[in-house]
């Protein structure tokens, strides 16, 4: 019998309208909407169709019904950007992989959140000198953001190549924190969407304020957390010359436009001087990607240790994923970029690792 919450949560991950999924499948628009209402079944062939079209297995669309995300649950950057379409496919897939993480976490017993809620705090500075200091960061720069966010209990997985145009986006499932990264674009600007997102989750536990505010105060959240006022000001030169700033970013792995703002926020730039700078950073061709710089994808800990782990025991990608109803590929989709290879496993029949990590089973 069909799930008609979960063929619009299908069709809504494709970025399909009913009228170009029922074109697809030479359904009529009434059918189709007849069909995500409930209020008709099709026919065993048809479900066949609309699973084909849609690439999911016919056995996803006769499940239980799936707990979504709502967008008033998710905090999303580049909101001017993002399409109705991209915010629904953003969603779908991030119910997919919630419903993935909380496999995982029946599974594997991961790190206790431990993320602050300091959304009393007006002051995005305070914050993020609340937040190093309860994870005793000190003043250092932070070698991976994703690590350090998995250290504390955060899930993170990839947005999909539909919701290219969407930065990233978090949520709380509970206790347990979700950030979603894009992780097609830059490692620079990915690193700092990830500091955006846990100023979202330190913040906004209860959804206020929303918004334009709530994104600026995201915003130098993530400044202040990537580049301590104390350590910024010690670390910098009296004067900053382009090449100063070009060597800064390396020390803190942001973008130079992001350490000439964090220059001017704490009082090292005029105001002049930063318009300057950010001029001729932008006639460099580095408002969007970061010429020259060394600094490498950041990947994540977890799941290359759960799928290393997982094939260690003879559990293939294509048994997790049947397991989920999807097919390995939408899997693939969840956590690309994440981990520096191909999922382990790639190859169905392949041998299982001569060796296990040393994660705690729970089941």
């Amino acid at each position: 019998m069909l799930n008609p919450t979960r063929l619009s949560l299908a069709r809504r991950r494709r970025g399909l309208t009913k009228k170009r999924l029922a074109e697809a499948v030479g359904l009529s628009v009434r059918s189709l909407t007849a069909y995500e209402a409930g209020d008709q079944v099709p026919s065993e062939a048809t479900l066949g169709v609309i699973a084909r079209a849609l690439m999911f297995p016919v056995g996803f669309f006769v499940g239980e019904d799936l707990e979504e995300i709502s967008d008033a649950s998710a905090s999303f950057r580049a909101l001017s950007r993002m399409t109705a379409s991209q915010r629904d496919s953003a969603l779908a897939a991030g119910t997919l992989a919630r419903r993935f993480g909380r496999w995982i976490e029946e599974r594997y017993e991961l790190p206790e959140p431990s993320v602050p809620n300091l959304d009393e705090f007006n002051e995005p500075e305070v914050v993020a000198q609340h937040v190093r200091l309860a994870w005793g960061l000190g003043e250092r720069p932070i070698s991976n953001m994703v690590h350090l966010m998995e250290l504390h209990g955060v899930c993170v997985f990839s947005l999909v190549e539909e919701c290219r145009e969407v930065d990233a986006f978090s949520l709380w499932d509970g206790a347990r924190p979700y950030v979603f990264l894009n992780t097609q674009k830059s490692a620079e600007r990915s690193r700092f969407d990830a500091a955006h997102e846990l100023g979202h989750l330190v913040m906004h536990q209860h959804g206020s304020p929303t918004g334009r505010e709530a994104e600026e105060q995201a915003n130098a959240f993530a400044g202040a957390f990537l580049m301590p006022r104390a350590a910024v000001i010690a670390r910098a030169p009296n004067n900053p010359s382009l090449r100063s700033i070009l060597e800064g970013r390396e020390i803190w792995s942001v973008s130079a436009v992001a350490y000439a703002h964090r220059l001017h926020k704490v009082g090292i730039l005029s105001d002049w001087y930063y318009h300057e700078m950010a001029r001729k950073l932008s006639a460099m061709g580095m408002r969007s990607e970061e010429k020259g710089s060394s600094l490498g994808r950041e990947s994540s800990q977890s799941l290359r240790r759960i799928f290393d782990d997982l094939r260690s025991s003879g559990v293939t990608r294509a048994e997790v994923a049947r397991q989920l109803d999807l097919y390995p590929e939408e899997l693939d989709r969840l956590v690309f970029g994440l981990l520096m290879t191909g999922i382990p496993g790639d190859s169905e029949g392949g041998t299982p690792a001569p060796t296990r990590n040393h994660l705690r089973l729970v089941k």
